[in-house]
């Protein structure tokens, strides 16, 4: 995508002339958190998920890093809606950023003014899968989770995703779709970039924030969702061998979704690796919701773009 607009700074300029400086502070030292959210056609209009808990943990995130973004929860929340208005994009992700931008070089961010963008784009299959019954394909990482005595991981921080970046890279060229993260006790952490939940003896189990997963948003909602449903849910720590035998794994995120698992390791997930009976039902009601179907949880979590 070349054309529309994105939201900086307070104005919306041309797709194009949306650019930085090569001497950008956030270019040579990852300093920049960011967000995704999406934008879903609902039976009421396009809407937002989750638009201000997105924006909170965006301002959140800029906390750890001695961020001044500049701009209130309201503005934020209000240039978000803007941006996908503007692009008449009836479903989309949305992209805030905010980084230390050109000024001084050196570690030190801290002489440099905060810049903070929206991009909004269509991101329709963000993990491949092979065929409606079958479940990605997940490899163990070699690379270690960097975890909260190395960076602020409750940040979404873009330092935090060069760990992720080689570990994604170093399972889609060994003929995997993602890769699972440790974290250095050798717990599983998350994947790449979603969180990760499975399912064992009817319980839906996923790793706590304190392991260095993300407190992610779409993670919550499924959470929610299923405690709702009156399932059973645990949120402790997962071992590597334990993935092996789980009757079910999925994984959820903003791009992501919630998107059944059905090998680790060249391991078969369950019997068959097909998407299990939880993960289905978990997977519908969250689409129930996201597209304003659901009474309670549509009314709660989506916010109108018109």
């Amino acid at each position: 995508m070349t054309e529309g607009k994105i939201w900086l700074n307070g104005s919306l300029v041309d797709w194009d002339d949306a650019k930085i400086h090569v001497l950008t502070h956030a270019l040579h030292y990852a300093t920049g958190v960011f967000e995704g959210m999406r934008c879903y056609k609902t039976v009421s209009g396009s809407a937002i998920f989750r638009l201000g808990d997105h924006i909170q943990r965006l301002i959140n995130s800029g906390k750890a890093y001695f961020m001044d973004l500049g701009y209130s929860k309201q503005q934020l929340e209000k240039a978000a809606i803007e941006t996908v208005k503007v692009n008449g994009m009836e479903e989309c992700y949305v992209r805030p950023i905010a980084y230390y931008g050109y000024g001084k070089m050196g570690v030190n961010p801290l002489p440099n003014k905060v810049s903070v963008a929206m991009a909004v784009w269509k991101w329709d299959e963000y993990l491949k899968a092979d065929g409606a019954e079958k479940g990605a394909r997940l490899m163990v990482s070699a690379w270690a989770r960097i975890d909260n005595r190395a960076m602020p991981m409750h940040a979404k921080a873009t330092g935090n995703y060069a760990n992720s970046a080689l570990a994604r890279v170093e399972a889609i060229k060994a003929g995997f779709d993602e890769a699972v993260m440790l974290n250095t006790a050798g717990m599983v952490v998350e994947a790449s970039a979603e969180n990760i939940f499975i399912v064992r003896d009817s319980t839906l189990v996923t790793p706590p924030t304190a392991s260095g997963a993300l407190d992610g948003i779409t993670r919550d909602s499924i959470l929610t969702l299923a405690k709702e449903k009156g399932i059973n849910c645990e949120v402790r720590d997962i071992s590597r061998d334990e993935l092996y035998i789980a009757d079910e794994v999925f994984l959820t995120g903003t791009a992501a979704e919630v998107k059944p698992v059905g090998e680790i390791d060249s391991r078969v997930v369950g019997d068959d690796g097909k998407v299990g009976r939880m993960t289905k039902e978990l997977k519908s009601m969250f689409e129930t919701v996201v597209h304003g179907k659901d009474k309670k949880f549509s009314k709660m979590w989506l916010v109108p773009v018109n």
